[in-house]
């Protein structure tokens, strides 16, 4: 678990908040994540995904992979 102090610490919260709220807003839930990666070839489990998600310490290109199967195409950095 990362430290409240670490420099990287605000940014994980801020990818694991934007990525939650884009989920919820388009009413996908983490076993259709699931599904959507798996057919792009990441094998992540519905708790798999669940776990990473909430700890907010997944990669970009993570990220960048949710974001595109999910279909956002523009992410404001706006809090």
């Amino acid at each position: 678990m990362m430290a409240d102090n670490s420099p990287t610490a605000h940014y994980e919260e801020q990818a694991k908040n934007i990525l939650k709220g884009e989920l919820k807003r388009r009413g996908i839930t983490y076993a259709v994540l699931a599904e959507k990666l798996n057919e792009r070839g990441a094998h992540d489990s519905e708790r798999n995904l669940a776990n990473k998600i909430s700890r907010g310490s997944f990669t970009a290109a993570f990220f960048m992979m949710c974001m595109d199967v999910i279909g956002v195409r523009q992410v404001s950095l706006e809090t």
